[in-house]
Protein backbone atom coordinates (compact mmCIF):
# COMPACT_ATOMS: atom_id res chain seq x y z
CA UNK A 1 0.00 0.00 0.00
CA UNK A 2 2.63 2.42 1.30
CA UNK A 3 5.91 3.04 0.06
CA UNK A 4 9.24 1.85 1.65
CA UNK A 5 8.49 2.39 5.44
CA UNK A 6 11.39 2.84 7.94
CA UNK A 7 12.05 3.37 11.73
CA UNK A 8 14.95 3.08 13.78
CA UNK A 9 13.19 3.24 17.35
CA UNK A 10 10.10 2.37 18.35
CA UNK A 11 7.57 5.03 19.97
CA UNK A 12 8.32 3.84 23.22
CA UNK A 13 11.79 3.62 22.73
CA UNK A 14 12.01 7.16 21.99
CA UNK A 15 9.88 8.19 24.52
CA UNK A 16 11.71 6.40 26.89
CA UNK A 17 14.84 8.58 25.58
CA UNK A 18 13.43 11.63 25.22
CA UNK A 19 12.04 11.53 28.96
CA UNK A 20 16.29 11.27 30.16
CA UNK A 21 16.65 14.20 28.04
CA UNK A 22 14.03 16.39 28.25
CA UNK A 23 10.80 18.47 26.67
CA UNK A 24 7.73 16.80 25.43
CA UNK A 25 7.88 19.35 22.43
CA UNK A 26 11.36 17.94 21.19
CA UNK A 27 9.76 14.30 21.61
CA UNK A 28 7.18 15.77 19.42
CA UNK A 29 9.54 16.21 16.94
CA UNK A 30 11.84 13.64 17.02
CA UNK A 31 8.42 11.59 16.56
CA UNK A 32 7.42 12.53 13.07
CA UNK A 33 8.33 10.68 10.49
CA UNK A 34 7.27 9.59 6.87
CA UNK A 35 7.09 6.54 6.74
CA UNK A 36 6.76 3.75 9.72
CA UNK A 37 7.88 0.41 10.35
CA UNK A 38 6.56 -2.94 9.32
CA UNK A 39 6.03 -5.42 11.45
CA UNK A 40 7.76 -7.17 14.53
CA UNK A 41 7.63 -10.77 14.90
CA UNK A 42 4.92 -12.18 17.50
CA UNK A 43 6.09 -15.41 19.82
CA UNK A 44 3.17 -17.86 19.42
CA UNK A 45 2.54 -21.49 20.95
CA UNK A 46 0.08 -22.75 18.53
CA UNK A 47 -0.36 -23.00 14.70
CA UNK A 48 -2.31 -19.85 12.87
CA UNK A 49 -5.20 -23.04 11.80
CA UNK A 50 -5.52 -23.25 15.73
CA UNK A 51 -6.24 -19.65 16.36
CA UNK A 52 -8.16 -18.42 13.05
CA UNK A 53 -11.58 -17.26 14.50
CA UNK A 54 -14.79 -18.75 13.84
CA UNK A 55 -16.50 -16.33 11.09
CA UNK A 56 -18.95 -18.39 9.47
CA UNK A 57 -21.97 -16.40 10.92
CA UNK A 58 -20.39 -12.93 10.26
CA UNK A 59 -21.30 -9.90 8.41
CA UNK A 60 -18.90 -7.55 8.33
CA UNK A 61 -16.19 -6.32 6.14
CA UNK A 62 -13.66 -7.76 8.00
CA UNK A 63 -14.92 -11.29 7.87
CA UNK A 64 -15.39 -10.85 4.41
CA UNK A 65 -11.77 -10.60 3.76
CA UNK A 66 -9.74 -12.73 6.26
CA UNK A 67 -9.19 -15.80 4.62
CA UNK A 68 -7.08 -18.77 6.56
CA UNK A 69 -4.00 -17.50 4.23
CA UNK A 70 -4.36 -13.85 4.87
CA UNK A 71 -4.95 -14.63 8.52
CA UNK A 72 -1.86 -17.23 8.70
CA UNK A 73 0.36 -14.63 6.96
CA UNK A 74 -0.34 -12.20 9.16
CA UNK A 75 -1.01 -13.01 12.86
CA UNK A 76 2.51 -13.49 13.49
CA UNK A 77 3.06 -9.66 12.53
CA UNK A 78 3.12 -6.65 14.87
CA UNK A 79 3.47 -3.36 14.64
CA UNK A 80 6.15 -1.24 16.17
CA UNK A 81 4.17 -0.93 19.19
CA UNK A 82 3.41 -4.13 19.83
CA UNK A 83 -0.41 -4.52 17.90
CA UNK A 84 -1.34 -7.68 16.41
CA UNK A 85 -3.76 -8.51 14.00
CA UNK A 86 -5.85 -9.91 16.39
CA UNK A 87 -6.40 -6.60 17.98
CA UNK A 88 -7.17 -5.00 15.30
CA UNK A 89 -10.23 -7.70 14.73
CA UNK A 90 -11.40 -8.37 17.99
CA UNK A 91 -14.06 -6.23 17.62
CA UNK A 92 -15.51 -7.70 13.82
CA UNK A 93 -15.40 -11.56 16.00
CA UNK A 94 -17.31 -10.09 18.89
CA UNK A 95 -19.73 -8.51 16.72
CA UNK A 96 -21.07 -10.50 14.06
CA UNK A 97 -23.20 -8.05 12.72
CA UNK A 98 -26.68 -7.46 11.38
CA UNK A 99 -28.19 -9.44 8.15
CA UNK A 100 -28.30 -6.26 6.50
CA UNK A 101 -26.23 -3.90 8.20
CA UNK A 102 -22.72 -4.38 7.08
CA UNK A 103 -19.53 -2.70 9.49
CA UNK A 104 -16.25 -2.59 9.12
CA UNK A 105 -15.31 -5.39 11.68
CA UNK A 106 -11.42 -3.89 12.37
CA UNK A 107 -9.76 -1.13 13.34
CA UNK A 108 -6.39 0.52 13.58
CA UNK A 109 -4.22 0.84 16.61
CA UNK A 110 -1.62 3.25 15.49
CA UNK A 111 -0.46 4.48 12.28
CA UNK A 112 1.75 1.47 11.18
CA UNK A 113 -1.34 -0.74 10.86
CA UNK A 114 -2.57 0.53 7.80
CA UNK A 115 0.65 -0.69 7.05
CA UNK A 116 2.04 -4.41 8.37
CA UNK A 117 -1.97 -5.49 8.08
CA UNK A 118 -2.36 -3.97 4.15
CA UNK A 119 -3.36 -7.12 2.92
CA UNK A 120 -6.92 -7.01 4.96
CA UNK A 121 -6.91 -3.81 5.68
CA UNK A 122 -6.70 -2.59 1.93
CA UNK A 123 -9.26 -5.24 0.60
CA UNK A 124 -11.53 -3.67 3.60
CA UNK A 125 -10.78 -0.26 2.70
CA UNK A 126 -11.87 -0.95 -0.99
CA UNK A 127 -15.09 -2.47 0.08
CA UNK A 128 -15.75 0.16 2.74
CA UNK A 129 -15.11 2.82 0.19
CA UNK A 130 -16.84 2.34 -3.06
CA UNK A 131 -14.09 0.43 -4.85
CA UNK A 132 -11.09 2.97 -3.75
CA UNK A 133 -7.90 1.23 -4.37
CA UNK A 134 -5.00 2.62 -1.70
CA UNK A 135 -2.19 0.66 -4.01
CA UNK A 136 -2.87 2.78 -7.00
CA UNK A 137 -4.96 5.73 -5.78
CA UNK A 138 -4.18 9.23 -4.03
CA UNK A 139 -6.50 10.92 -2.04
CA UNK A 140 -7.40 14.51 -2.17
CA UNK A 141 -7.21 16.93 0.18
CA UNK A 142 -9.17 20.99 -0.21
CA UNK A 143 -10.12 23.00 2.56
CA UNK A 144 -10.69 25.96 0.63
CA UNK A 145 -14.34 26.68 1.65
CA UNK A 146 -14.68 29.66 -0.77
CA UNK A 147 -15.65 27.16 -3.64
CA UNK A 148 -18.73 25.95 -2.04
CA UNK A 149 -21.70 27.38 -3.39
CA UNK A 150 -26.01 27.09 -2.88
CA UNK A 151 -24.64 26.54 0.48
CA UNK A 152 -27.75 28.28 2.52
CA UNK A 153 -30.89 25.97 3.02
CA UNK A 154 -34.09 27.18 3.46
CA UNK A 155 -34.48 27.62 7.17
CA UNK A 156 -38.13 26.24 7.27
CA UNK A 157 -36.85 23.16 6.16
CA UNK A 158 -32.99 22.70 7.53
CA UNK A 159 -33.18 23.18 11.75
CA UNK A 160 -29.31 22.91 11.88
CA UNK A 161 -26.14 22.11 10.24
CA UNK A 162 -22.71 20.82 10.97
CA UNK A 163 -19.32 19.65 9.70
CA UNK A 164 -17.20 17.33 11.88
CA UNK A 165 -13.74 14.99 11.07
CA UNK A 166 -10.93 13.63 13.05
CA UNK A 167 -7.28 14.19 13.40
CA UNK A 168 -4.29 11.36 14.85
CA UNK A 169 -1.66 13.00 17.08
CA UNK A 170 1.97 11.48 14.46
CA UNK A 171 4.17 9.32 16.74
CA UNK A 172 1.42 8.58 19.43
CA UNK A 173 -0.85 5.16 19.32
CA UNK A 174 -4.74 5.16 18.90
CA UNK A 175 -7.22 4.83 21.11
CA UNK A 176 -7.60 1.36 21.09
CA UNK A 177 -3.83 0.61 22.03
CA UNK A 178 -2.52 3.04 23.64
CA UNK A 179 -0.90 3.50 26.83
CA UNK A 180 -2.31 5.86 29.67
CA UNK A 181 0.79 7.94 29.23
CA UNK A 182 0.48 8.11 25.59
CA UNK A 183 -3.55 9.13 26.15
CA UNK A 184 -2.35 11.57 28.73
CA UNK A 185 -0.05 13.08 25.83
CA UNK A 186 -2.70 13.61 23.32
CA UNK A 187 -4.63 15.67 25.74
CA UNK A 188 -1.55 17.89 26.76
CA UNK A 189 -0.54 18.45 22.90
CA UNK A 190 -4.16 18.97 22.03
CA UNK A 191 -5.42 21.51 25.06
CA UNK A 192 -2.14 23.82 24.57
CA UNK A 193 -2.47 24.13 21.49
CA UNK A 194 -6.06 24.94 21.76
CA UNK A 195 -5.39 27.34 24.16
CA UNK A 196 -3.42 29.55 20.97
CA UNK A 197 -6.80 30.49 19.38
CA UNK A 198 -8.02 33.72 19.30
CA UNK A 199 -10.81 35.68 18.65
CA UNK A 200 -13.98 33.86 17.20
CA UNK A 201 -12.50 30.42 18.00
CA UNK A 202 -11.29 31.68 21.79
CA UNK A 203 -12.48 29.10 24.04
CA UNK A 204 -12.03 26.49 27.19
CA UNK A 205 -11.09 22.91 27.53
CA UNK A 206 -13.82 20.83 30.31
CA UNK A 207 -11.53 17.58 31.34
CA UNK A 208 -14.26 14.84 32.31
CA UNK A 209 -12.32 13.95 34.90
CA UNK A 210 -12.32 17.64 36.93
CA UNK A 211 -15.58 19.12 35.70
CA UNK A 212 -17.96 20.51 38.24
CA UNK A 213 -21.67 19.57 38.58
CA UNK A 214 -22.58 22.60 36.63
CA UNK A 215 -20.16 22.76 34.27
CA UNK A 216 -21.57 19.22 33.33
CA UNK A 217 -24.73 20.06 33.33
CA UNK A 218 -24.55 22.60 30.99
CA UNK A 219 -22.53 20.44 28.65
CA UNK A 220 -25.10 18.05 28.45
CA UNK A 221 -28.31 20.69 27.73
CA UNK A 222 -25.69 21.84 24.97
CA UNK A 223 -26.00 18.56 23.42
CA UNK A 224 -21.75 18.73 23.58
CA UNK A 225 -20.80 16.06 26.06
CA UNK A 226 -20.17 12.32 25.10
CA UNK A 227 -20.23 9.40 27.62
CA UNK A 228 -18.58 6.55 28.17
CA UNK A 229 -18.73 4.25 25.02
CA UNK A 230 -21.42 1.58 25.95
CA UNK A 231 -21.88 0.13 22.52
CA UNK A 232 -19.58 -3.21 21.99
CA UNK A 233 -18.29 -2.52 19.20
CA UNK A 234 -16.07 0.37 20.90
CA UNK A 235 -15.62 -1.59 24.30
CA UNK A 236 -14.62 -4.76 22.38
CA UNK A 237 -12.24 -2.08 20.67
CA UNK A 238 -10.92 -0.90 23.63
CA UNK A 239 -11.96 2.32 23.92
CA UNK A 240 -12.88 2.76 26.95
CA UNK A 241 -10.38 2.06 29.25
CA UNK A 242 -9.46 4.21 32.08
CA UNK A 243 -12.46 6.00 31.30
CA UNK A 244 -12.81 9.00 31.79
CA UNK A 245 -8.89 9.57 32.08
CA UNK A 246 -7.47 12.09 29.63
CA UNK A 247 -10.76 12.59 28.33
CA UNK A 248 -12.63 15.90 27.62
CA UNK A 249 -14.32 18.24 25.53
CA UNK A 250 -12.98 22.00 24.39
CA UNK A 251 -15.50 24.62 22.78
CA UNK A 252 -15.51 28.55 21.33
CA UNK A 253 -17.02 30.91 23.53
CA UNK A 254 -19.81 31.03 20.85
CA UNK A 255 -20.22 27.29 21.15
CA UNK A 256 -20.05 26.82 17.43
CA UNK A 257 -16.64 25.15 17.04
CA UNK A 258 -15.53 22.20 19.13
CA UNK A 259 -13.30 19.73 19.95
CA UNK A 260 -13.37 16.12 21.35
CA UNK A 261 -10.54 14.61 22.73
CA UNK A 262 -9.70 10.72 23.22
CA UNK A 263 -13.14 9.73 22.36
CA UNK A 264 -12.95 7.03 19.38
CA UNK A 265 -9.68 9.18 17.82
CA UNK A 266 -7.38 11.46 19.51
CA UNK A 267 -9.67 14.49 18.26
CA UNK A 268 -12.79 14.91 16.90
CA UNK A 269 -13.37 18.50 15.31
CA UNK A 270 -16.67 19.79 14.94
CA UNK A 271 -18.09 23.31 13.54
CA UNK A 272 -22.24 23.46 14.06
CA UNK A 273 -25.10 26.14 14.40
CA UNK A 274 -28.48 26.30 14.45
CA UNK A 275 -29.96 26.92 11.18
CA UNK A 276 -29.32 26.42 7.44
CA UNK A 277 -26.13 28.26 6.36
CA UNK A 278 -23.95 25.59 5.62
CA UNK A 279 -21.84 27.44 3.86
CA UNK A 280 -20.50 29.53 6.99
CA UNK A 281 -20.51 26.24 8.78
CA UNK A 282 -17.53 24.67 6.42
CA UNK A 283 -15.50 28.31 6.28
CA UNK A 284 -15.56 27.89 10.22
CA UNK A 285 -14.54 24.67 9.91
CA UNK A 286 -11.86 24.83 7.75
CA UNK A 287 -10.38 27.76 9.35
CA UNK A 288 -10.44 26.19 12.71
CA UNK A 289 -8.94 23.22 11.28
CA UNK A 290 -6.29 24.76 9.40
CA UNK A 291 -5.37 27.16 12.69
CA UNK A 292 -5.67 23.87 14.66
CA UNK A 293 -2.83 22.06 12.77
CA UNK A 294 -0.79 25.28 12.47
CA UNK A 295 -0.72 25.85 16.38
CA UNK A 296 -0.29 21.29 16.38
CA UNK A 297 2.89 21.80 14.25
CA UNK A 298 4.37 24.90 16.10
CA UNK A 299 5.04 22.91 19.31
CA UNK A 300 6.89 20.18 17.34
CA UNK A 301 4.31 17.88 16.49
CA UNK A 302 1.92 16.92 13.46
CA UNK A 303 -1.00 15.00 12.04
CA UNK A 304 -1.42 11.25 10.91
CA UNK A 305 -1.71 11.74 7.24
CA UNK A 306 -0.22 9.97 3.89
CA UNK A 307 -1.18 10.72 0.07
CA UNK A 308 -2.94 7.41 -0.20
CA UNK A 309 -5.50 7.00 2.57
CA UNK A 310 -5.51 11.26 3.57
CA UNK A 311 -5.67 11.50 7.31
CA UNK A 312 -5.28 8.55 8.94
CA UNK A 313 -7.92 7.50 11.83
CA UNK A 314 -9.25 4.43 14.54
CA UNK A 315 -12.21 2.95 11.80
CA UNK A 316 -11.26 2.30 8.27
CA UNK A 317 -14.70 4.23 7.69
CA UNK A 318 -12.95 7.12 8.38
CA UNK A 319 -10.49 7.46 6.32
CA UNK A 320 -9.25 9.91 3.58
CA UNK A 321 -11.39 13.27 5.20
CA UNK A 322 -12.67 11.58 8.13
CA UNK A 323 -15.52 14.22 7.20
CA UNK A 324 -19.41 13.95 7.89
CA UNK A 325 -21.54 17.27 6.96
CA UNK A 326 -24.90 16.72 8.24
CA UNK A 327 -28.25 18.24 7.87
CA UNK A 328 -31.17 18.26 10.57
CA UNK A 329 -34.15 18.54 7.68
CA UNK A 330 -37.76 18.02 8.03
CA UNK A 331 -38.97 15.74 5.67
CA UNK A 332 -42.37 14.75 6.76
CA UNK A 333 -43.62 14.00 3.29
CA UNK A 334 -40.82 12.44 2.07
CA UNK A 335 -40.18 9.94 4.83
CA UNK A 336 -43.11 8.64 3.76
CA UNK A 337 -42.04 7.75 0.45
CA UNK A 338 -40.71 4.62 -0.62
CA UNK A 339 -38.61 5.86 -3.17
CA UNK A 340 -36.72 7.90 -0.42
CA UNK A 341 -33.76 5.32 0.32
CA UNK A 342 -33.22 4.66 -3.18
CA UNK A 343 -32.91 8.86 -4.24
CA UNK A 344 -30.46 8.60 -1.06
CA UNK A 345 -28.44 6.09 -2.78
CA UNK A 346 -28.43 7.89 -5.33
CA UNK A 347 -27.43 11.19 -4.01
CA UNK A 348 -24.38 9.36 -2.25
CA UNK A 349 -26.33 10.47 0.83
CA UNK A 350 -27.56 8.65 4.37
CA UNK A 351 -30.03 9.35 6.76
CA UNK A 352 -30.18 9.04 10.35
CA UNK A 353 -32.38 9.77 13.43
CA UNK A 354 -31.38 12.81 15.08
CA UNK A 355 -30.46 11.22 18.11
CA UNK A 356 -27.67 9.66 16.33
CA UNK A 357 -27.26 6.12 14.43
CA UNK A 358 -29.64 3.50 14.87
CA UNK A 359 -32.21 6.05 16.06
CA UNK A 360 -35.62 6.82 14.42
CA UNK A 361 -37.03 9.65 12.76
CA UNK A 362 -39.45 11.86 15.05
CA UNK A 363 -41.79 13.96 12.73
CA UNK A 364 -40.17 13.48 9.41
CA UNK A 365 -36.71 14.76 10.71
CA UNK A 366 -33.33 13.20 9.44
CA UNK A 367 -29.81 13.90 9.96
CA UNK A 368 -28.45 13.65 6.26
CA UNK A 369 -24.83 13.55 5.66
CA UNK A 370 -22.62 12.31 3.13
CA UNK A 371 -21.85 8.42 2.53
CA UNK A 372 -18.50 8.97 1.38
CA UNK A 373 -15.19 9.26 2.89
CA UNK A 374 -12.32 8.10 0.71
CA UNK A 375 -10.98 9.49 -2.64
CA UNK A 376 -13.14 12.92 -2.39
CA UNK A 377 -12.33 16.06 -1.23
CA UNK A 378 -13.88 18.05 1.46
CA UNK A 379 -15.00 20.48 -0.84
CA UNK A 380 -16.64 17.80 -3.37
CA UNK A 381 -18.11 16.05 0.06
CA UNK A 382 -19.75 19.13 1.28
CA UNK A 383 -21.29 20.27 -1.89
CA UNK A 384 -22.51 17.01 -2.56
CA UNK A 385 -24.83 17.72 0.60
CA UNK A 386 -25.56 20.33 -0.33
CA UNK A 387 -26.65 19.76 -3.58
CA UNK A 388 -28.58 16.51 -2.37
CA UNK A 389 -30.46 18.24 0.65
CA UNK A 390 -31.25 20.85 -1.52
CA UNK A 391 -32.50 18.34 -3.79
CA UNK A 392 -34.43 16.31 -1.05
CA UNK A 393 -35.85 19.66 0.04
CA UNK A 394 -37.07 20.76 -3.68
CA UNK A 395 -38.84 16.94 -3.30
CA UNK A 396 -40.61 17.88 -0.32
CA UNK A 397 -42.13 21.09 -1.81
CA UNK A 398 -43.59 19.08 -5.10
CA UNK A 399 -45.12 17.03 -2.56
CA UNK A 400 -46.90 19.76 -0.43
CA UNK A 401 -48.53 20.67 -4.01
CA UNK A 402 -49.45 17.00 -5.04
CA UNK A 403 -46.91 16.78 -7.66
CA UNK A 404 -44.83 13.76 -8.19
CA UNK A 405 -40.88 13.35 -7.59
CA UNK A 406 -38.42 11.75 -9.67
CA UNK A 407 -35.43 9.51 -8.75
CA UNK A 408 -32.14 11.14 -9.46
CA UNK A 409 -30.04 8.67 -12.11
CA UNK A 410 -27.28 6.98 -10.13
CA UNK A 411 -24.39 8.55 -9.92
CA UNK A 412 -21.18 7.16 -12.07
CA UNK A 413 -19.24 4.75 -10.05
CA UNK A 414 -16.65 6.78 -8.44
CA UNK A 415 -13.81 4.17 -8.61
CA UNK A 416 -13.16 1.01 -11.00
Amino acid sequence: MASSFSRILTTRQKIGLLSAVGGSATAGFLLHREHVGAGAPVRRSYPASAEYPDLRKHNNCMASHLTPAIYAKLVDKATPNGYTLDLAIQTGVDNPGHPFIKTVGMVAGDEESYEVFADLLDPVIKERHNGYNPNTMKHPTDLDSSKIHSGNFDPRYVLSSRVRTGRSIRGLSLPPACTRAERREVERVVVDALAGLKDDLAGKYYSLTVMTDAEQQQLIDDHFLFDKPVSPLLTCSGMARDWPDARGIWHNNEKTFLVWVNEEDHTRVISMEKGGNMKRVFERFCNGLKEVERLIQERGWEFMWNEKLGYILTCPSNLGTGLRAGVHVKLPLMSRDPRLSKILDNLRLQKRGTGGVDTAAVGGTYDISNLDRLGLSEVQLVQTVIDGVNYLIECEKRLEKGQDIKVPPPPHKLFK
